[in-house]
């Protein structure tokens, strides 16, 4: 099977046809496997590229949090923004600082980093490139995987019904271009991790106001522990 040829969930392969069609895609395949014939290590490895997709079907999705590039440690990306598995110990510095603000608002407090429970509840854990060189931290922006994630951004934002996004970053909160429709709660905030989280981050209060954005549209809010 063709890199470009992904197993996603029908609503995600629908909302992302146009993106495998153009050249755009031919050439973040070509880099990818060029890196792989070079035996550079990338992560996640390639089997969690679109799992954010797979975990979070289109129609499912309730709550966007979209981040910046995957972990570039070995063993740490999983194909979830922020996510690790549940072994892992300690937990990366953004993820720490994530679940130190998830405690300050809400008194949760969680034993491990994996947050596959929050995309079983329609929240898309998205980073807008979905691979890294190993230790290159931003290795492969503007390789062409900011295209399939702004179309996913576009898509989601077209649909029907209110979302909550939440941008964390700078590379994050430009995809706000493309949500035009009212009934969507944008709130953005720096990325969490150590360089930026104290400049305002901290304090923003994400979890609780997604919960009560939900609340007020009817919805169940998301139970945040892991």
């Amino acid at each position: 099977m063709s890199t470009f040829e992904p197993q996603l969930e029908p609503g995600w392969k629908q909302a992302l046809a146009g993106f495998f069609q153009t050249p755009t895609a031919e050439s973040l395949r070509e880099r990818l496997v060029a890196a792989a014939r070079a035996q550079q290590p990338v992560h996640p490895p390639p089997k969690n590229w679109f799992a954010a997709f797979n975990h979070t079907p289109f129609e499912q999705v309730r709550v966007v949090i979209l981040g910046q590039d995957p972990y570039p440690t070995p063993g740490h990306a999983n194909g979830l923004c922020f996510s690790v598995a549940p072994e892992v110990k300690p937990l990366p510095k953004s993820l720490q600082n994530i679940f130190k603000e998830l405690r300050d608002d809400l008194a949760i407090e969680n034993q491990h980093g994996d947050l596959t429970r929050w995309a079983e509840q329609g929240v898309l854990l998205l980073n807008t490139t979905l691979t890294v060189k190993s230790g290159q931290p931003g290795s492969h922006q503007g390789w062409g995987w900011e295209l399939l994630t702004d179309l996913a951004v576009q898509q989601l934002a077209n649909r029907p019904g209110p979302l909550v996004f939440l941008l964390w970053g700078s590379r994050a909160q430009k995809k706000a271009v493309h949500i035009h429709r009212p009934e969507h709660l944008v709130l953005k905030a720096p990325h969490p991790s150590p360089l930026s989280a104290h400049r305002g981050f901290f304090g923003s209060r994400p979890f609780s106001k997604v919960n009560q954005f939900l609340s007020d549209h009817g919805q169940p809010g998301i139970d945040w522990r892991t």
